[in-house]
């Protein structure tokens, strides 16, 4: 009996057909890279905090004398305790959000767009909405209007600057009246390092985590 003929099958047809079934699922290195880089600096930060005991020591505590006293008091605690003061302030944001369901739902449908619409989105992979394309630009200025109608035209903007001026408040005053012992200067970090050293670390990470996306715009 005489074998069936066989059908030809082109190469291109074959490549197509093997380039998709090799094709790996979508992955996505970059926020990987972003949340262990993040992970890895908030460890670090949270491995310079100092025990909350000291920072609640109430034979510590004692009025200044003058503006200059407290405004030196606030300086040398805040380079000590800058950890702690950073804490305290993510809680007191976190406690205002949490008492604004709305407000809260709203900044994190802020986030996930920013993540999922411009951040995290392969660069070749282009934004399709309602059959329309947007390019990387249009995407991302149509972020940056979205960004600034939540934040300064909503009530979402009056509560953070509420909430944060609150844990400034609640910060500089335990500062000015924290009095600094002798151990402060012997564990002193340097000027040039701030309150804001902590966040520094931080921002670098996520900058190298994000690097590929600035080539984008």
């Amino acid at each position: 009996m005489a074998n069936p003929p066989t059908l030809p099958i082109s190469t291109a047809q074959a490549t197509s057909t093997g380039a998709t079934q090799s094709q790996p699922p979508i992955a996505t290195p970059a926020f990987r890279a972003f949340i262990s880089r993040l992970s890895a600096s908030i460890r670090s930060g949270l491995s310079q905090r100092r025990p909350w005991s000291e920072l609640i020591d109430r034979t510590s505590m004692a009025r200044p004398e003058s503006l200059t006293e407290a405004y030196s008091r606030i300086r040398k605690n805040l380079s000590y305790f800058k950890v702690n003061y950073v804490t305290i302030l993510s809680i007191v944001l976190a406690l205002s959000l949490l008492s604004h369901p709305f407000s809260l739902l709203v900044l994190l449908g802020l986030l996930a767009s920013w993540l999922f619409l411009y951040i995290f989105r392969p660069s070749d992979q282009p934004l399709v909405i309602f059959g329309r394309t947007f390019s990387d630009r249009e995407t991302l200025g149509a972020l940056v209007v979205l960004t600034i109608i939540v934040v300064f035209l909503t009530s979402v903007g009056s509560l953070l600057i509420s909430a944060l001026m609150v844990g400034l408040a609640i910060v500089c005053l335990h500062g000015a009246f924290r009095v600094p012992e002798d151990l402060f200067l012997d564990d002193q970090e340097p000027a040039s390092a701030g309150f804001l050293s902590f966040l520094g670390g931080a921002a670098s990470s996520a900058a190298a985590a994000a690097a590929p996306v600035a080539a984008r715009v």
